[in-house]
């Protein structure tokens, strides 16, 4: 019997491929929003999906103009802040596509 007889991982995904570092960075981002700006650890679920684009975008810029500048408001790297909002996005693609819809083909 091989491994995967016995521990049946055949097909699951292998979470472990994925840089610690993008989830410590997602992770510092949501602790802080948490503990600083927003009491419920999920109020980010019902935010209009084209608030988190713009938002993505707003990193992405900053962080293009300086790859070591920070958020003024956190002090984290805009780097994370672009981090968390794909996160956001990918969250959203990903329950949008199973019923068949993308969440920036709407009108939210």
């Amino acid at each position: 019997m091989n491994n995967q007889e016995c521990k049946l991982d055949a097909g699951k995904l292998r979470l472990s491929l994925v840089p610690t570092g993008v989830i410590t960075a997602i992770a510092k981002v949501r602790q802080w929003a948490t503990e600083n700006k927003y009491s419920d650890p999920n109020n980010w679920k019902e935010v209009e999906t084209s608030r988190y684009i713009d938002a993505m975008f707003r990193h992405m810029v900053r962080f293009l103009d300086d790859p070591d500048g920070v958020d003024d408001e956190t002090g984290l790297p805009h780097l994370y802040h672009l981090a968390t909002n794909v996160a956001f996005l990918c969250d959203r693609a990903e329950k949008s596509e199973k019923k068949g819809t993308l969440p920036w083909n709407s009108q939210d």
